[in-house]
């Protein structure tokens, strides 16, 4: 049974930066695509950031620059190191990757206010 449980959320002034983390059980991880999405209240769950098998990264044009996804395969973790943080931002991450079917994680709430 794959399993996804993120880590690292929480409430943080503008301007500021979190990392998230995720880490992943059930799957030989090494060899998956990993993706970060968020789902901002109201809005549609949207594509934050992608790392592929091999290393290669895709990111949202609105996180481009000041959000940063990778991976540790001996870990078994992929994180999102998120810097200059804005109100926008403000959403409830998940982690998601394709293993025959799509997995989600459960989500870590980001809060972005002064």
């Amino acid at each position: 049974q794959v399993q996804l449980v993120e880590s690292g959320g929480g409430l943080v002034q503008p301007g500021g930066s979190l990392r998230l983390s995720c880490v992943a059980s059930g799957l030989t991880f090494s060899r998956y695509r990993m993706s970060w999405y968020r789902q901002a209240p109201g809005k549609e769950r949207e594509l934050v950031a992608m790392i592929t098998s091999g290393g290669n990264t895709n990111y949202a044009d609105s996180v481009k620059g000041r959000f940063t996804i990778s991976r540790d395969n001996a870990k078994n973790e992929v994180y999102l190191q998120m810097n200059s943080l804005k109100p926008e931002d403000t959403a409830v991450y998940y982690c998601r990757t394709l293993f025959m079917v799509v997995y989600w994680g459960q989500g870590t709430q980001v809060t972005v206010s002064s």
